[in-house]
């Protein structure tokens, strides 16, 4: 079993920088796909971006160049650095784990945090 906790969010002006993490506890990450996930209110939940278990990155369009993920299996545990935020980056962000063979992920996550909230002001 493994438990997720993101932390980091909060409120920053458009244009400024956050930076959120995920700590693992329960299993070590070290082979373990990691994604990033964000769900903003009245929308479904979408995928922010992923990394594998050797530091291979994949990211949506909508985030690509502004957005960085990276890991620390020394401390188990995932980044999303995020710059040059806008006021549509506002969400709920979660980060999940998935012991996932191929890349990219096709299969569901097995395990998620319970979320960050991220406000992006204009």
């Amino acid at each position: 079993q493994v438990q997720l906790v993101e932390s980091g969010g909060g409120l920053v002006q458009a244009g400024g920088s956050l930076r959120l993490s995920c700590a693992a506890s329960g299993r070590t990450l070290r082979s373990y796909a990691m994604g990033w996930f964000r769900q903003a209110p009245g929308k479904e939940r979408e995928f922010v971006g992923s990394i594998r278990w050797n530091s291979d990155t994949l990211y949506a369009d909508s985030v690509k160049g502004r957005f960085t993920i990276s890991r620390d299996n020394a401390r188990n545990t995932v980044y999303l650095q995020m710059t040059s935020l806008k006021p549509e980056d506002t969400a709920v962000y979660y980060c999940a784990a998935v012991a996932a063979p191929r890349w990219p992920v096709d299969v569901p996550y097995d395990y998620w945090g319970q979320g960050t909230q991220v406000t992006v002001s204009s």
